[in-house]
């Protein structure tokens, strides 16, 4: 459990928060109904567990995990929508639950599968009764809605009402309106879900621009890895109620351990250790000073050679002397792993 000092210049903090839900047990035999008036059981489900992490100001952060992980469990938590059953949040200071009138004017939150805009009115009208709410101005509110009309193409339905919106243009629709107050972080809960690619591509270019452009602070959890590596520069994961990791994309690429690509084109092709003795081989074990160094070979062409290795157990210029003892190089590339494997590995 993290120190629960706060510190002003943090956007969010979260110190041991822990999630229970109680549900009841269905009773099974003769007379069940009967019995469970008098003594009705529960089960108990953990499932946000003893997390921890601080979220500074300005920060882009992706919270991802496999469904029932306890990502949104996290988010409504934060936002003060669920009351932790242990722990405490901070949102730039003040606590959420304890002060949620006014915590509320500093925060944006979009689930993906909910709107916030009334379904049968248009859009537009949507926005007034928002800015009423929330105590925008009309100047303010027109100044805004202008800005992200140019963003998010908002004219093109603006007096379409929301029940008659596809899902991309709802989606467009409801984050403009979290922003309608101008708040300083937004909590963005699966935004892309079901989306096509071009509205996919639309709202990762309006978030990229409240993040870079207007500093807004962004805690986004998703099932899309390109979302992640398009706009996240911090990621934290999330599996059976626990945080397991909490850096960069490159740093959870790392501490996978994936293996790295190599491919190596020759000049007049190469001659591979073992060969002379049989049949191409699937895997080759170079030597380095002494050392055995591990490499998988993959693919092999008439002057291409494609090795697999794990750069955490081996460096680089050591696989590329090994390889180039093989034969002349003339040209060398490197794939990383996709961060769709990574994600994979992780959640098994």
């Amino acid at each position: 459990m993290q120190n629960s000092s706060s510190h002003s210049d943090a956007a969010i903090e979260a110190f041991g928060l822990c999630k229970s839900f109680k549900t009841p047990v269905v009773a099974q035999g003769r007379f069940a109904g009967v019995r469970s008036l008098f003594a009705r059981e529960y089960r108990i489900k953990e499932a946000v567990k003893d997390i921890g992490f601080t979220v500074e100001k300005g920060e882009f952060v992706g919270y991802i995990g496999p469904n029932g992980a306890g990502k949104s469990t996290t988010i409504k938590m934060l936002a003060g929508i669920l009351h932790p059953s242990a722990g405490q949040v901070k949102l730039a200071g003040i606590d959420p639950h304890a002060e949620r009138a006014r915590c509320a004017s500093g925060i944006g939150v979009v689930f993906g599968q909910r709107s916030q805009l009334w379904w049968d009115l248009p859009v537009k009208d949507s926005y007034d009764i928002l800015a009423r709410m929330y105590g925008v101005s009309d100047a303010d509110k027109d100044r805004r809605l202008d800005q992200f009309a140019k963003l998010l193409d908002l004219n093109e339905f603006w007096d379409t009402p929301v029940r008659k919106l596809s899902l991309g243009q709802r989606m467009r629709a409801d984050i403009a309106a979290a922003m309608l107050h101008d708040p300083e972080l937004l909590f963005l809960d699966e935004p892309t879900i079901g989306l096509d690619v071009n509205a996919k591509r639309n709202i990762r270019g309006f978030l990229k621009t409240l993040n870079e452009e207007f500093g807004k602070t962004i805690l986004l959890t998703t099932h899309d890895m390109d979302d992640i590596e398009q706009l996240c520069r911090r990621v934290m994961v999330i599996g059976g109620g626990r945080l397991t990791y909490d850096g960069t994309v490159e740093g959870l690429r790392r501490e996978i351990g994936l293996p790295t690509e190599i491919k190596v084109t020759y000049r007049d092709g190469c001659t591979v250790p073992g060969e002379r003795q049989g049949a191409a081989q699937s895997a080759a074990l170079g030597t380095v000073g002494g050392t055995l160094l591990p490499l998988r070979i993959v693919a092999r062409g008439e002057r291409t050679l494609t090795v697999e290795v794990n750069r955490q157990e081996t460096r680089t210029m050591d696989v590329l002397r090994e390889l180039g003892s093989w034969g002349e190089i003339d040209d060398v590339e490197m794939r990383e792993p996709e961060f769709e494997e990574v994600i994979r590995r992780i959640y098994g």
